[in-house]
């Protein structure tokens, strides 16, 4: 069984704060693009991985079983991978 792997953000090199957490790199890329980032760099915590993606978020119409607190728009993440770097 595989658990959650922690992927930390890079930007300009460096590590930042933030940290974001899934199964697969994939799903801690589209966490990093409903935030707004664009060129997403995630550095796999306990190897030498750097996972490279391009995101973008784009505003669609609710689902038709959304709850009624959810807003008429939301954010919907769509995220490309461009690469894996070796540190």
């Amino acid at each position: 069984m595989s658990d959650k792997k922690y992927f930390v953000l890079m930007e300009g090199g460096k590590d930042t704060s933030q940290v974001f957490a899934s199964k697969q790199p994939r799903g801690a890329a589209l966490k990093a693009a409903t935030r707004g980032h664009s060129t997403i760099r995630l550095r796999e915590r306990g190897t030498k991985r750097v996972h490279c993606f391009t995101g973008s978020i784009s505003m669609v119409d609710k689902p038709a079983n959304g709850p009624a607190w959810l807003p008429d728009k939301i954010k919907k993440a769509n995220v490309k991978k461009t690469g894996i770097e070796h540190l």
